[in-house]
């Protein structure tokens, strides 16, 4: 079944380029040209990955990104024609997965939705699966869920992808250029803040005291590892 992806995007000349391009490559398309409509149209089809812009009429980018993360954790990769690091940053913050500043090329954009949709896994996917523990910490690779004191998380799929890399490294330290080519799955276009990001929302999830962390360790002038003794 080919996999559904949601434009949301109020400039035509963009939403027919992408769409054009997302048909070649196999993939079904749905279309919203304001926020409310995007809305609707995630609750009727349901869709495995969302490619959303920031300035909407209606509702804004942020807010919709902010209303999908309440019920879904679908991979979102948010458009954003400002170069401001707030704008990227807050979309990070409220659980976009990437971001692509415009005007961007299109070769670009389909290469990061491939790169989401194939760190999209399922619940099973990974087998079996293992149940990885780490103190009061449970990461679940059968299930797709990591767990805290027996509560479990709601992560994002990159979250949950960045804590389980790290979790299986055996204390490895890895730069924030290298977790972008590992987890990201891709050669990156933007900065490095994305991972800075990333990790501060996994700590405020993951760790009992966010500021001082007990898993997720940073090494200073190096990266981040995770502290699996």
């Amino acid at each position: 079944m080919a996999r559904k992806i949601l434009i949301v995007d109020d400039e035509k000349n963009i939403v027919d380029i992408v769409a054009f391009n997302l048909h070649k490559e196999g993939y079904e398309v749905i279309v919203a040209r304001d926020g409310e409509k995007c809305l609707e149209a995630f609750d009727k089809e349901m869709p495995d990955l969302v490619v959303l812009d920031i300035m909407m009429p209606k509702m804004d980018g942020f807010e919709v990104c902010r209303k999908i993360r309440e019920k879904s954790q679908v991979p979102i990769i948010m458009l954003t024609a400002r170069a401001e690091e707030v704008d990227k940053v807050l979309g990070l913050e409220l659980g976009a997965d990437d971001y692509v500043v415009k005007p961007f090329g299109v070769r670009e954009l389909l290469a990061r939705i491939r790169a989401n949709l194939r760190r999209k896994n399922l619940p099973g996917e990974d087998g079996a699966g293992t149940v990885l523990r780490f103190g009061d910490i449970q990461i679940d690779t059968g299930r797709y869920e990591v767990r805290r004191g027996g509560r479990s998380l709601e992560l994002t799929h990159r979250e949950y992808e960045l804590i389980k890399f790290l979790a299986t490294s055996n204390s490895q330290v890895y730069s924030r250029e290298q977790l972008l080519e590992r987890v990201w799955g891709y050669e990156y276009f933007g900065d490095v803040r994305t991972v800075d990001v990333t990790i501060r929302r996994l700590r405020a999830k993951v760790e009992e005291n966010p500021e001082s962390p007990k898993y997720i360790l940073t090494k200073r002038g190096v990266g981040y590892y995770f502290r699996v003794d």
